[in-house]
């Protein structure tokens, strides 16, 4: 078995596609509510504000980023009592090595690459990336993805709080809902300096969060919020220029709070990367 396999899309993408996807989740009420009535940068406030309480979310994402170039991906996300997330992603650009299908339950990491991952990996479709056995421990450090998976996706839309210019640009229907759409100008400079007024666990969390666009080089993001009827974000869009390209990102909230399932994959269509390690290191 090939030891240096390169799966289709990657980590990377993964960790880039879990960070976009950070962001609050939306009720689904069917009519703009009191942010209406709010002054903009208020109504941000009250929104991010009200993305502190989710257990689990599904959302959909489609854009650009950095090197990857377009992507499209839909996801469920459980937060609380343990983690566990599944995507499927598609990057459209990549050709036959462009989709991919991640799954993170029970502190491992699984990512699937259908036939043409099968064709480097013995006939196997699907990578297991075991964080305990790989020494990840609770923080899941080791994978980007992993790493980015296990914070609350709250964060980002705490962002668009420190922005300046926040305005309201008007009243617009998403996935059916009615809501109220802002935007404004963050630049990341700013938003460091403002670490020190939050308290530990959101200061590290905004800090991780933070660290993600600093390292694809991105100085300052343009924000899009579409707030709904309960005040909580029902569609999010972030754009920037990164080092390696540009950075254009729209995630739709389809529902928060419902029972989330992820199942490991079959074991005899799984390759585990711990294993294969042992087993190179035995014959080297």
């Amino acid at each position: 078995m090939n030891t240096s396999v390169r799966v289709p899309v990657g980590a990377g993408l993964a960790a880039l596609v879990l960070a976009a996807g950070a962001v609050g989740c939306a009720k689904g009420d069917d009519e703009a509510g009191g942010s209406t009535d709010m002054a903009p940068a208020a109504a941000v406030a009250e929104a991010a504000k009200n993305t502190e309480e989710i257990d689990s979310l599904r959302y959909r994402m489609t854009g650009r980023v950095p090197e990857e170039g377009r992507i499209k991906a839909e996801a469920q996300m459980q937060l609380k009592p343990a983690l566990a997330m599944s995507m499927k992603m598609t990057a459209l650009d990549q050709g036959a090595d462009g989709s991919a299908e991640i799954r993170l339950v029970d502190k491992a990491m699984y990512i699937g690459g259908g036939p043409e991952a099968a064709k480097e990996m013995d006939g196997k479709s699907w990578l297991k990336f075991d964080l305990g056995a790989m020494g990840a421990g609770d923080d899941l450090n080791q994978l980007g993805g992993a790493a980015r998976a296990e914070q609350n996706p709250a964060t980002e839309s705490t962002f668009l709080t420190g922005a300046e210019d926040v305005e309201k640009v008007g009243t617009e229907t998403v996935e059916g809902v009615e809501t109220t759409h802002y935007k404004g100008t963050v630049a990341l400079a700013d938003l460091e300096k403002t670490l020190g007024d939050e308290d530990e666990a959101t200061r590290e969390k905004r800090r991780k969060s933070l660290e993600q666009y600093e390292k694809m080089g991105v100085d300052e993001l343009a924000m899009d919020m579409w707030v709904d009827g309960d005040d909580r974000p029902k569609q999010f869009r972030m754009q920037g220029e990164a080092d390696k390209g540009p950075l254009d990102m729209t995630i739709t909230f389809l529902g928060i709070n419902e029972p989330v399932k992820v199942a490991a994959p079959p074991a005899e269509d799984t390759a585990d990367l711990a294993e294969m390690m042992k087993e190179a290191a035995a014959e080297g």
